[in-house]
């Protein structure tokens, strides 16, 4: 499975605390125009942790529909429960997703045994699946070890390094006929640079056709092009982590009228003084 690209960590609109269904279509009709490679919903970014096992369905069942063959679809299916991550992970592959996404279990801190343990039994379902490596968020790691005996089954394909760590990455990135896609926006760059091959992206929820360039030229070996496009949007990327991901973010989305206000607790709006700096990175941007 050729990963290359840009793919986005796409947010889940709601409507008087429902999934707003059209509006959800309509983004994903935006990412197809400006050249993202590929969807990725129910992730961190899609506020998974708050969605209902008939919503998380629901969202896959609906981006496979409106991709139509147009894209990549990569399923966030993870979860801390072993049993939960599987079910999850056939209902993806029952709705015609091309891959899962499977986030480190959370919470439960397992060993590095338990962990390959939990993957292995996932990938056998006969789903392509992506680790997803965040220690910032799940208080666990992948060690690159783990990661290379993985990567010995046919359905461990990838990874997406969200660690901040470049010797990880590179490390990982030496493993044979296994790919590395970057977890973060402001990594990106310095990651292919050593060998990943994209990005799951939250900055292309608002500029998906500036991520796809970076990632291309990059990818090109055009690193003066890419590098332009980096320090042009770094600052947009920070800045989309002020607070919590995905306040920000849904937040720039209302400003460009691509969604409504609403957000699932524990969640909420970002604070007045924050919401004052992302409309800075914005303008500045010429995105508002």
């Amino acid at each position: 499975m050729n990963l290359q690209g840009s793919f986005v960590a796409i947010v889940t609109p709601f409507r008087d605390g429902r999934i707003d269904e059209d509006a959800y279509r309509k983004l994903i009709e935006f990412q197809l125009e400006n050249d993202t490679a590929g969807i990725v919903p129910c992730g961190t970014t899609g506020e998974s942790a708050t969605l209902s096992h008939d919503e998380h369905e629901e969202l896959i069942r609906w981006t496979v529909e409106t991709v139509n063959g147009r894209a990549r679809v990569i399923a966030g299916t993870g979860s801390n429960n072993t049993t939960e991550a599987l079910n999850l992970t056939k209902s993806a592959k029952k709705a015609g997703a091309d891959a899962a996404l499977l986030i480190t279990p959370y919470y439960n801190k397992p060993s590095q045994q338990g962990l390959y343990d939990h993957y292995i039994n996932v990938a056998d379902i006969g789903l392509p699946v992506l680790l997803y490596n965040c220690p910032g968020r799940t208080g666990v790691s992948l060690t690159p070890e783990t990661v290379g005996r993985l990567a010995r089954h046919e359905n461990i394909v990838a990874v997406k390094d969200a660690t901040c760590s470049m010797d990880w990455t590179s490390e990982v990135c030496m493993i044979d006929e296994f790919q590395v896609i970057s977890g973060d926006d402001s990594a990106t760059l310095p990651q292919i640079s050593v060998g990943a091959v994209g990005v799951i992206s939250v900055l292309a929820n608002i500029a998906p056709r500036a991520t796809a360039d970076l990632v291309k030229m990059a990818l090109a070996g055009d690193y003066a092009g890419a590098l332009t496009i980096h320090r042009r949007y770094l600052n947009l990327m920070n800045t989309l982590f002020i607070e919590s991901n995905p306040m920000p973010v849904k937040a720039a989305l209302r400003i460009m009228n691509l969604i409504g206000p609403e957000i699932r607790p524990p969640l909420c709006d970002i604070q007045p003084a924050n919401q004052e700096e992302l409309n800075k990175a914005l303008k500045h941007i010429g995105l508002i």
